[in-house]
């Protein structure tokens, strides 16, 4: 494992019923890097990341943010990770600041530092004009940065986001991955889940590449795929295959 990791899974397991969905998979991220968890619907993705952020308890095996574990000291671990989950949840009913300082004060930051920070995330997320606005009538990807707002507002030294591009228009997203650019620029550490090849291979320095609950592959991005494509990498460890529709001749 890696000395100087921002995230150490180790062994992690989850099952559920007698359907294995993570099968003992192990992985550092590197502090400082931009890492993409990429793999087919269902391959465990998800499931991995409700792990690593305390929303999910795992079967077996320990995860550690910056050498903190996540399950047996909680909070600590916390105050140096945000979350952004797929099909996040919000309290939808207050406004845009008042998410956001709903966010900060249940932390226990000081008023004055979350209106600062509440102020300069919404500008820099261009949704200073909507800020007023009730989360409930935003849009998916105004919904998406506020909470990439809420994730980022106390400062955390690592991210964790699951599918943050999806459903998202592409002004939202071209904003979206700024704010992630500048933010491992200026020494942070991001973990993002996806299944968009291209989106990971962009941004990404380093990738892990799930399948069936296992990493199928894992490094920095230019190792992993080496002279191909990364997509054409995903599909041959996956399994995946394509054809050329014949079998749908009756759509003619």
């Amino acid at each position: 494992m890696i000395e100087h990791a921002a995230l150490t899974i180790d062994g992690l397991t989850k099952s559920f019923a007698t359907t294995p969905a993570v099968q003992t998979i192990s992985l550092a991220v590197p502090a400082g890097s931009f890492f993409g968890l990429v793999g087919p619907n269902g391959a465990g993705k998800t499931t991995t990341l409700a792990m690593c952020t305390g929303l999910l308890r795992p079967d077996m095996g320990r995860i550690k943010v910056f050498g903190h574990d996540v399950w047996q000291d909680p909070v600590t671990a916390k105050t140096i990770f945000g979350v952004l989950p797929d099909g996040l949840t919000t309290i939808d009913r207050l406004s845009g600041r008042e998410l956001l300082t709903f966010q900060g004060l249940l932390r226990g930051m000081d008023r004055e530092v979350v209106n600062q920070r509440s102020t300069e995330l919404l500008e820099a997320l261009g949704l200073s004009d909507a800020e007023n606005k009730l989360v409930a009538d935003y849009s998916a990807g105004m919904t998406k940065k506020i909470g990439l707002a809420c994730a980022m507002l106390h400062a955390p030294r690592l991210l964790l986001l699951d599918e943050p591009f999806e459903a998202v228009d592409p002004v939202s997203s071209a904003t979206i991955r700024k704010i992630l650019q500048r933010f491992v620029a200026r020494g942070g550490s991001v973990v993002l889940s996806s299944h968009v090849m291209a989106t990971v291979e962009q941004l990404c320095s380093h990738v892990a590449i799930m399948h069936r609950g296992s990493i199928a592959a894992a490094g920095p991005i230019a190792d992993v795929r080496g002279d191909e494509p990364l997509e054409d990498v995903f599909v041959r460890l996956v399994g995946g295959q394509t054809n050329d529709g014949g079998e749908l001749s009756w759509l003619r």
